[in-house]
């Protein structure tokens, strides 16, 4: 699977974000995920970061970093935290803001695209690209393999009554029954990509030919609403089951009521392709991510973007060097790095002292196996360096997603600055 690598935690070096953008990842948005109080929502990219904001403030909490390839899926847990699925195969559960999973869950042979937890809350359905569905006890980690599918599965949800519904690239539906017999196979003709369900049964699957097909809890296909001409890519359900909203690969988002089976509401803007969108606990509120890297808030009636929603992580620690371009610059790494030994370190090392020090010597830092074997000292030079060519290519082997800085003059502003504030 080709392997695509982003800046984390961009900001546009110039820009100030408006209000109904989060910003903070440096790659598509994959997965999103709302707590069931409405306060957190999860996010994760293809960047392989997830990131917890507070909605209320519309600030970042923390950048979790676990998962070796893109965080393709997230879901609320309850009263546990998030899960994130990932293209490592892997899912972890992170309880709070802790900076490592609570537990991670294996088995999985390919990289996992959909998540989704029971009504109670007790068990986990991993959809992955390795052809199975698997139904983890969360008590226990026990599992339940469901096999049968001819090629990715990429998307799965819990109906009443405890059955599991998956969706395929082989263009299959299939619900497997709670009592673990045999699937009842719908063929369609068509790949599909994700899949909800309602409380009443109901059951609605995006199709690559941009339809959004409908299906009762017996398999039988109820109705297809037209939402575009390209695949649809993201799939989400209000929890009052009254509206889906479905996104594809042209950056359309279409809220559909599902009642009277019409599209009600188109919301303009998101960025092309949507891979993901997520309901606010009240329904009338959604969270969109795209491949403009950013997480949209909108008015799930309307249409309208909504919320004033501030992006930064936290309090915005340069504050005081407002003006300074080498300032500017840095706040794509502000996430991710601090500048003062109190502040310690966060995803990446910290930059105090950075200069005359060895690389991968920070304190109480886990660096990857390859970095430690490296003979650099980090200079102005060698850092100027490192955002010249990237860091795949200075240091491979790196956990750090790929950054460059064209502009030698921002290159330059960018040392001169980290020169100043590190020591």
């Amino acid at each position: 699977m080709m392997r695509i690598a982003f800046v984390l935690l961009t900001l546009a070096y110039g820009g100030i974000a408006t209000a109904q953008e989060l910003r903070g990842h440096g790659g598509p948005v994959r997965a999103a995920a709302v707590s069931a109080d409405g306060a957190v929502a999860l996010t994760g990219s293809f960047d392989q970061s997830a990131i917890l904001w507070d909605l209320a403030r519309g600030s970042a909490i923390k950048v979790l970093r676990f998962h070796q390839g893109a965080v393709n899926a997230a879901v609320a847990v309850n009263g546990l935290g998030f899960a994130t699925g990932g293209e490592d195969g892997r899912i972890a559960l992170w309880r709070g803001d802790a900076p490592e999973p609570a537990k991670v869950i294996e088995g999985h042979k390919g990289p996992v695209a959909a998540l989704a937890i029971s009504p109670e809350g007790q068990h986990l359905a991993s959809a992955s690209w390795d052809g199975t569905v698997r139904v983890t006890a969360l008590a226990d980690d026990s599992a339940r393999v469901l096999e049968g599918h001819q090629g990715p599965v990429n998307g799965v949800a819990f109906a009443p009554g405890g059955m599991v519904v998956s969706s395929g690239y082989d263009a299959s539906l299939r619900l497997w029954p709670a009592d673990g017999g045999a699937p009842l196979i719908v063929t369609t003709p068509v790949p599909l990509n994700g899949v909800v369900t309602a409380s009443d049964g109901e059951i609605a699957v995006a199709a690559a030919d941009g339809g959004l097909r409908l299906f009762g809890p017996d398999g039988a296909q109820r109705a297809e609403i037209a939402v575009g001409e390209t695949p649809l890519i993201a799939l989400a359900i209000s929890p009052d089951g009254a509206t889906i909203a479905a996104g594809g690969l042209r950056g359309q988002v279409a809220l559909i009521d599902r009642r009277t089976r019409t599209i009600r509401a188109t919301l303009v803007g998101p960025g092309l392709p949507v891979w993901s969108l997520a309901f606010l606990p009240d329904g009338r509120q959604l969270l969109s991510g795209g491949a403009d890297r950013l997480v949209r808030r909108w008015n799930a009636v309307t249409g309208e973007h909504v919320g004033a929603v501030v992006p930064r992580a936290g309090e915005d620690a340069l504050a005081a060097f407002r003006g300074e371009r080498g300032a500017e610059v840095f706040r794509a790494c502000a996430a991710c790095h601090t500048l003062t030994p109190a502040d310690g370190n966060r995803a990446g090392p910290t930059l105090h002292g950075i200069f005359g020090r060895r690389i991968a010597t920070a304190p109480n830092y886990a660096y990857s196996d390859a970095l430690k074997g490296m003979d650099i000292v980090w200079s102005k030079e060698s850092v100027a360096k490192l955002f010249e060519i990237g860091p795949n290519a200075y240091t491979p082997g790196t956990k750090m997603p790929e950054q460059t800085i064209g502009s030698a003059e921002d290159r330059q502003a960018l040392v001169d600055w980290l020169e100043k504030v590190t020591q």
